[in-house]
C-alpha cells in the first residue's frame, strides 16, 4: 500500500497577522497617499473624489502611480514604493479588478501595510474573495479591504463620481476613521 501526504490549501500560516493594523482616527494634518496604476480610468476617478473630499476634511493627499513590474522597471517601482510610503500616515491602494491587478493591489497594499502604517486595499465585488485570499496567503489576513461595485470602469465618469460619493464614508470607517467624519451622512 502507498501512502501519501495530503496538504490542507486552506490552512493559516503560522505568522499571519488577522489585525488590520493601527486605525488612522482622525484626518486632520494627516498624508494619505493614493496608489493607483496605469489600467482603471475609474480608480483614477474615484481617487479624484476620495482625494478631493479628504482634503476637504483636513488631510493632506498624495499621489503615486504603479508602472511595470518586471527587470530594471520592477526593480525601480519597488523602490519607488518603499520611499513612497515611506512619507505616509495612512495608504490606500487600487485597484483590485483583475486577476494580476489584484495580485498587484495587494502586494503593494501588504507593502504599505509593513510600515505600522492603516493601510486599504480597494478591489470591485467581483475581485474581492481573490484579494482576501491573497492578503492571507501573504501572511496578513486582517488587511483592510473596501470594496466597490463591480464592474466598475464601463460606467461613465459622473457615475463613478457618486459611487465614489456614497461610499467615502465607509470607506474613511475601513480606513479605521472614528471621528464624526466618518458617521455623519454623506455631503
Amino acid at each position: 500500500m502507498n501512502r501519501g501526504l495530503i496538504l490542507d490549501p486552506s490552512a493559516k500560516r503560522i505568522d499571519d497577522i488577522s489585525d488590520p493594523g493601527p486605525d488612522l482616527e482622525s484626518l486632520a494634518g494627516k498624508v494619505i497617499g493614493f496608489r493607483v496604476d496605469e489600467l482603471w480610468r475609474s480608480w483614477d476617478w474615484v481617487s479624484e473624489v476620495w482625494s478631493e473630499m479628504l482634503e476637504r476634511d483636513g488631510a493632506i493627499v498624495r499621489f503615486w502611480r504603479a508602472r511595470g513590474r518586471t527587470g530594471e522597471v520592477g526593480a525601480e517601482v519597488l523602490r519607488e514604493l518603499e520611499a513612497f510610503t515611506k512619507t505616509l500616515d495612512a495608504a490606500v491602494v487600487g485597484l483590485a479588478n483583475c486577476g494580476s491587478c489584484t495580485s498587484w493591489t495587494i502586494h503593494d497594499a501588504l507593502w504599505a501595510a509593513k510600515n505600522d502604517i492603516p493601510t486599504v486595499a480597494v478591489a470591485t465585488d467581483h475581485f474581492e474573495q481573490l484579494a482576501g485570499n491573497l492578503a492571507r496567503r501573504g501572511g496578513r489576513s486582517g488587511l483592510r479591504l473596501h470594496v466597490l461595485p463591480y464592474p466598475l470602469d464601463i460606467r461613465q465618469k459622473a457615475e463613478v463620481h457618486d459611487i465614489a460619493r456614497d461610499h467615502y464614508r465607509s470607506f474613511l470607517r475601513t480606513l479605521g476613521v472614528r471621528d464624526r467624519l466618518a458617521i455623519q451622512s454623506a455631503a
